[in-house]
């Protein structure tokens, strides 16, 4: 059987609606919302009736927040306690974090009660805690990229991802573990210290993000920012159980990140569900002038691509051809891994898709193809 952490969980967040598709499955974060919103349940009839009984939206954490915000139901310094406090517990477990920045987060989430209280709008991260990988520069705490050779810096400016997100309201709690300058996949290459996976301590998170992912996974803080450059978001959101965006080279400005391959780099994040990441991804994507390479295509609204299940036919992937690639599965390949991988194909084929085995011999050349191609 696989691990919790292994149990598949898909986003099917590009099919569409086979009625027409407004109005739009739930309501924009954009938008200020009067009404409380509830979980999507996952066991939702997937049916094909003209009229969906439900437009929940799916399970958010940021949305949830900013209801409780809005609704006066909890204030940003409750929030942001909590997850100190639950930081504080879990971290002489994991060593999720570089630097804990509790003064500046108390300060951020109270200025953001003061902005409730007046009843002025306030960002779609009004008290959402966030970490920060730290290899992204942040204008007021430590941004060392894992290693003791920059043990002290204090840039003076926030990366452009990380400004967009104070600007939409965001606590930032704090800076992550990573392997050092990024060059890793299991954050055992910090110059600091080891993070541990939060399902079971005696494994690693994955990396070069571990410090990110694992924050998340445990419930450190709501969101986090990590970056990719060969799998440094996916793999280690795959490892802890959370979800893991990596958006396209140039989406989403690198001012403010440490270079490691300046032609594959990209600023990505990691939430505990595809809505939350989403909402991320629209923050703090768009053109940015300090990056030549940052697109100029217009941002779209993320959130409002995702569909509720009660919108969708039951079987959502049909005629989609999925290949497992048997190199991934065979020899030297843990047993319970072999057994996720396989799960995750049944629940494709249940959904609809048409799943075979395919080969691809070169498949062990790809991470030596990776070294070679970012030290160019």
């Amino acid at each position: 059987m696989p691990s919790p952490i292994q149990n598949p969980r898909f986003l099917l967040s590009q099919c569409r609606p086979l009625l027409p598709p407004k109005p739009l499955p739930f309501p924009s974060i954009s938008r200020r919302h009067s009404n409380r919103h509830r979980p999507l349940s996952t066991t939702a009839s997937l049916s094909q009736t003209t009229t969906p009984t439900s437009t929940s939206p799916p399970s958010s954490d940021i949305l949830s927040i900013r209801d409780s915000l809005l609704s006066r139901q909890k204030s940003a310094t409750d929030i942001a306690s909590d997850y100190l406090s639950r930081l504080r517990r879990a971290e002489p477990q994991l060593r999720s974090f570089l630097h804990v920045a509790e003064p500046e987060a108390m300060a951020a989430a109270e200025e953001v009660d003061r902005k409730v209280e007046r009843g002025e709008e306030v960002g779609p991260l009004a008290g959402v805690v966030v970490s920060v990988k730290d290899n992204i520069c942040t204008a007021d705490m430590p941004s060392t990229g894992g290693s003791r050779i920059l043990e002290g810096y204090r840039p003076a400016f926030d990366a452009t991802a990380v400004r967009k997100m104070r600007e939409a309201g965001a606590v930032v709690v704090g800076k992550t573990n990573l392997d050092e300058f990024g060059m890793g996949s299991t954050t055992e290459g910090s110059g600091f210290q080891v993070t541990a996976n939060p399902w079971d301590v005696s494994r690693v998170p994955g990396g070069s993000s571990g410090g990110s992912a694992a924050a998340v996974s445990a419930r450190q803080c709501v969101v986090s920012l990590g970056s990719d450059t060969g799998g440094s978001v996916r793999q280690p959101a795959s490892f802890c159980g959370v979800v893991g965006m990596k958006p396209t080279y140039g989406r989403v400005s690198r001012y403010g990140l440490m270079a490691y391959a300046s032609s594959l780099d990209v600023i990505g994040c990691f939430g505990s569900s595809v809505a939350d990441t989403a909402i991320i991804l629209s923050i703090i994507s768009g053109h940015d002038r300090f990056d030549a390479t940052s697109s100029k295509n217009v941002v779209p609204n993320y959130e409002e691509e995702l569909v509720s299940l009660n919108y969708m036919e039951p079987k959502p992937l049909k005629g989609i051809r999925v290949g497992v690639i048997k190199e991934t599965i065979g020899e030297g390949v843990n047993t319970e891994v072999a057994s996720s991988i396989q799960a995750a194909a049944s629940h494709l084929e249940q959904l609809g898709s048409v799943v075979s085995e395919v080969s691809m011999p070169s498949f062990s050349l790809g991470l030596p193809a990776l070294l070679y191609i970012s030290c160019i």
